[in-house]
């Protein structure tokens, strides 16, 4: 099964660009196939929708309340340590890994 990530960001350019990379690094790590796409915030409520699972930052993930999928929400985009830890709780409690 590949799971369908969406990562957003304020501009959907550079901070989830990042995110994105090291989602894919974490999952292959995990051995979950997985296809993670970045957005920003303005379509990333529509492209959440179509998503198995969201990562977007603390600061906005007011933005996307109501969205019926599991949300992750980070600190910091680039502390691998947090992406993982996280990533893998929730691969865990889906019976990913």
């Amino acid at each position: 099964m590949m799971l369908k990530v969406v990562a957003i960001c304020g501009c959907g350019m550079g901070s989830s660009v990042i995110l994105r990379l090291n989602a894919e690094k974490a999952f292959k790590a995990l051995g979950v196939e997985a296809k993670v796409e970045v957005s920003d915030i303005t379509t990333g409520k529509g492209a959440a929708k179509e998503a198995d699972l969201v990562i977007i930052g603390t600061e906005l993930a007011y933005l996307i309340q109501g969205v019926d999928k599991p949300v992750i929400q980070l600190k910091n985009f680039v502390n691998k340590n947090e992406i993982n830890e996280k990533l893998v709780a929730y691969c865990k409690s889906q019976n990913l890994i």
